[in-house]
């Protein structure tokens, strides 16, 4: 097969002078001398045959030795053979070499490939062609059972998408309330997605709801400070008023006691006088304990508004913790469907075409190539052109949205 597919385009080698030679080509050599003083033609079959190129870059020739041809046209080899056996012979006339391309190094296969391996090169070769002459992305006999794999990860992961954009935009709320801010932004990686601007859009509503209920549990408090307040200070107000009274009451009983024990006044006024005095004394108690307990309602609202703040607050850290708990549980969820996903697509590439949302794997091309004695890597389309000894490698890869 291999000489067969050479022979076929070797024309076309042959023409190609410019064309630089490697290691695994094959060189098909026929030597011939022209006697001239003979006038005849000799023929060295010893020498003439086929030649691989060998690792080192060499083919062996006899009484040639070992001959340096990598890297150099059909040309340049024709005419370093026929001075090589002049010199070794001491020939008067330079040996005639004809040095043709019989068959290209062959390329290489591989990654998620059906038949991965080594190929023969051919002209006008791309990267397309050559995948075809691997049998194309690989398959599996029970490639049904891995497309249900693939269909199965991937609907957790959807779910496990949905849920983590919920969570992403919570925890913006969150970290906004926290500090104080009146909204918050949608967060980049989710902007432009129709489901998470539902989402988004429900706790901006929360946000106002919380904001609007705490600042009216805070006003309701202040109001009742203010009342309190007021309170008090009415209350201040009648214990003035209260304290001249029972100043006044008491200055009577005292004129009615030295009265009393002079034998001017009844004893009838002498209690009046007294149960005057001790009424107004249990009136301004009375104002003192309601004045003490506004006090107290007043210092127990302040304390009311600072546990409602650091209520709120470590509501907001608890829910901020458990929801970044989640975010992490998700993160891991989906980390084990995308490996799932990846190894139902490495049994079976074409199981993600059983996706009835149409979805399918991302299918990268690169080609490993000696450029300068260097191997180096290069991204490769489906029609990119291939040169001899290419390695081509095929990656089916799934892009999570």
């Amino acid at each position: 097969m291999l000489a067969f597919m050479g022979l076929a385009f070797f024309s076309h080698a042959a023409a190609a002078s410019d064309y630089q030679l490697g290691v695994m080509d094959k060189l098909r050599i026929r030597v011939a001398e022209w006697q001239t003083a003979e006038g005849s033609i000799r023929d060295w079959s010893s020498i003439s045959g086929d030649y691989t190129i060998g690792p080192s870059g060499t083919i062996s020739l006899p009484f040639v030795g070992e001959l340096p041809v990598s890297g150099k046209s059909t040309g340049t080899v024709s005419e370093e053979i026929g001075t090589a056996l002049q010199k070794k012979f001491g020939l008067r006339d330079l040996p005639s070499a004809s040095v043709e391309l019989a068959e290209f190094r062959p390329i290489y296969l591989s990654g998620d490939l059906e038949k991965p391996g080594e190929y023969p090169y051919s002209p006008n070769l791309t990267v397309i062609k050559a995948v075809s002459l691997g049998g194309g992305l690989r398959r599996a006999d029970s490639g049904q059972r891995f497309a249900r794999d693939f269909i199965q990860a991937k609907g957790e992961a959807s779910v496990s998408l949905v849920d983590r954009s919920r969570l992403l935009i919570k925890k913006a709320r969150l970290e906004a309330e926290r500090s104080g801010q009146e909204k918050f932004d949608m967060p980049s990686e989710l902007k432009g997605q129709p489901v998470a601007e539902a989402t988004y859009n429900g706790e901006l509503a929360l946000m106002a709801t919380r904001k609007k209920r705490l600042t009216l549990q805070l006003q309701a408090l202040s109001d009742l400070r203010t009342l309190l307040q007021n309170q008090v200070e009415t209350l201040a107000k009648k214990t003035e008023t209260q304290n001249r009274q029972l100043q006044l009451a008491t200055e009577d009983r005292d004129k009615v006691e030295d009265l009393a024990e002079k034998g001017l006044v009844l004893s009838a006024r002498k209690m009046t006088a007294e149960q005057r005095a001790a009424d107004l004394e249990a009136t301004l108690l009375d104002i003192d304990t309601n004045s003490l307990k506004a006090k107290q309602d007043i210092n127990k609202a302040n304390q009311d508004e600072i546990n409602l703040r650091n209520d709120r607050d470590a509501q907001i850290a608890q829910d901020l913790q458990d929801t970044n708990a989640q975010l992490d549980e998700l993160n891991l969820k989906l980390a084990t469907s995308q490996s799932l996903m990846s190894e139902a697509l490495a049994q079976s590439v074409e199981a993600a075409r059983f996706d009835p949302k149409g979805g399918a794997p991302t299918i990268s091309y690169a080609i490993v190539r000696d450029v300068d004695g260097q191997q180096k890597e290069i991204a490769a389309q489906e029609n990119t052109p291939l040169q001899p000894g290419d390695i081509i490698k095929v990656k089916a890869e799934l892009l999570m949205q």
